[in-house]
């Protein structure tokens, strides 16, 4: 036998694969946009979350725990996997897809319909982590396939394009996706994406190494998958109302969900026998038609009853306590700073509520703001001689730092001496900790306040703290003004009532809200969960 037959390559023998100059770039735009999508998914949750239940600390620190470790067990479950990397990753991008993009829908369902929310979500965030985990080593073998490198090398450049694709998709979801398609429609884009970045780009640079047969078997895949994202993106308004509707006990007539909260407004014949218009904010009652005045008049006239040249109302984006500030012929000016446009742009154009709100943001003298109340208070010089405060309830994090010590002492920069502040504390019934905590954070910022409470069928018992800056002197006067425009429900007896609390419901030993210390969040939480 020769010596050139002893070294002649077996006819089994494959010479090995060369791949293009963009292959490797191709893989690491890969990377980049499952990175960015598996960020949304991420991101998906936690919002949806806290749209839904509140809580968005519990929310976010719960997804991104069960997240964080499914994607360690994803890790070293992918280990076996890696002697046919090509494969398993276009199958894991693929089922990623289809779970990533269903994700906000099987949410949702489960929230309207089965009410099982906390147990689906950890479900859900751990499938998405377990196939997020799986990514990494596979594509770092697909990586060294291509171009052998150091392990740190190879490492650091897989992470850095990693981490720039989690910062692309972190800043897509709220300027892009959420504007653009909303929540359900979001993941539905995402795992679209998805499914096309991790599964056709991988099976073309390793198309020369892999099986006619698995190609084929994992594009009819993808296909299936882009087919089902499809179908539920066409009925995904159908899908969405139905779902909703379980949520709310009347017909709901419109429904948006903003960067900021779910908006319904759910319209039927009311107790009353007249119609009653309802608008929540993410699940949470704001207003019934039936008895929104009595809310109003208690909220506004209080305030109004000395000097109002200028008011300032912060929240109230439905216009409701606008109308009944412009009911006084000396408001020169009404500046009204509320967060969401959406909410405000439904008082201008929705006709149940310009149709309670008597088209008061068309009124000449008001000025909109859009804006985080919070924020707008550091940067705002006019003064005002009256503050409406009609912020929901501090149930978020966000929510809590507008009933803050510190909000308080930015809201004295825009206050004269003479000037009187309204703010809606809750109801000193159902909530009582709560509505004292606010108290006692606004006398806690310097403010002499008055407590005081009317009835509200809607909402129960409901209580408001007149305010008035300095520590010294009396306590603001609960009073009307003698030209105060004639009332449906307020009057001087009520307001006589209106202070006195019965005893089991008198001021209690709380704490003031601070941005380090959120007491108020901690006592809405703990006593709304039963109601």
């Amino acid at each position: 036998m020769t010596t050139s037959t002893l070294h002649r390559p077996a006819a089994t023998e494959r010479p090995p694969v060369t791949y293009s100059r963009g292959a490797r770039f191709l893989l690491l735009l890969s990377v980049f946009i499952c990175a960015a999508c598996g960020l949304v998914y991420e991101l998906a949750l936690t919002a949806l979350g806290s749209y839904l239940i509140g809580n968005s600390v519990m929310q976010t620190s719960v997804v991104i725990s069960v997240m964080v470790f499914a994607m360690g067990i994803g890790s070293l479950a992918a280990k076996p996997l890696q002697r046919r990397a090509v494969g398993a990753f276009a199958l894991v991008e693929t089922l990623l897809a289809l779970v990533g993009g269903l994700s906000v829908l099987v949410l949702y369902v489960s929230f309207a319909w089965l009410r099982v929310y906390m147990p689906s979500m950890v479900v859900v965030t751990f499938a998405i982590g377990l196939l997020i985990g799986a990514e990494i080593p596979l594509l770092m073998t697909l990586l060294q396939r291509i171009r052998r490198q150091e392990a740190g090398s190879a490492v650091a450049d897989m992470f850095a394009v990693d981490y720039v694709g989690a910062l692309v998709g972190g800043l897509c979801f709220p300027l892009l996706l959420l504007p653009s398609f909303g929540q359900l429609r979001g993941a539905l884009v995402v795992g679209a994406v998805n499914a096309v970045a991790g599964v056709v780009v991988v099976l073309w640079i390793f198309r020369r190494e892999t099986r006619r047969i698995v190609r084929i078997t994992l594009l009819a895949s993808m296909a299936a998958v882009l087919a089902v994202l499809g179908t539920v993106y066409v009925l995904a308004d159908d899908i969405e109302v139905t779902a909703r509707q379980q949520l709310y006990r009347d017909p709901i007539v419109h429904a948006e969900t903003t960067p900021y909260q779910d908006v319904v407004v759910t319209r039927s014949t009311g107790f009353t026998g007249e119609p009653d218009t309802r608008l929540f904010l993410n699940g949470d009652l704001q207003f019934s038609s039936v008895d929104e005045y009595r809310y109003h008049e208690a909220l506004v006239h209080p305030a109004l009853s000395g000097k109002r040249t200028s008011v300032l109302i912060l929240g109230g984006g439905d216009a409701l306590a606008l109308r009944e500030v412009l009911r006084y012929d000396d408001v020169e000016g009404v500046t009204l700073v509320d967060l969401d446009p959406a909410v405000t742009r439904l008082a201008r154009t929705f006709a149940p509520l310009l149709e309670l709100n008597g088209q008061a943001l068309s009124d000449p003298r008001v000025t909109v703001v859009n804006a985080d109340a919070f924020t707008w208070l550091r940067d705002a010089r006019q003064r005002y001689d009256a503050v409406v405060i009609d912020f929901p309830d501090p149930d978020t994090a966000a929510l809590a730092k507008l009933y803050s010590v510190e909000f308080y002492h930015l809201l004295g920069r825009v206050l004269t001496p003479e000037s009187q502040v309204v703010v809606q504390g809750g109801s000193p019934f159902f909530a009582p900790k709560t509505y004292w905590s606010i108290a006692t954070t606004i006398g806690r910022a310097g403010y002499r306040t008055t407590a005081y409470q009317v009835d509200v069928p809607s909402f129960g018992n409901w209580g408001y703290i007149l305010a008035t800056p300095g520590a010294d002197g009396p306590r603001p006067p609960l009073r009307l003004a003698e030209n105060t425009p004639p009332l449906r429900f307020l009057d001087d007896a009520v307001i006589g009532a209106a202070t006195v609390f019965p005893l089991d419901r008198r001021p209690q030993n709380v704490r003031a809200s601070t941005l380090m210390d959120p007491a108020v969040l901690e006592y809405t939480r703990h006593e709304w969960q039963n109601y």
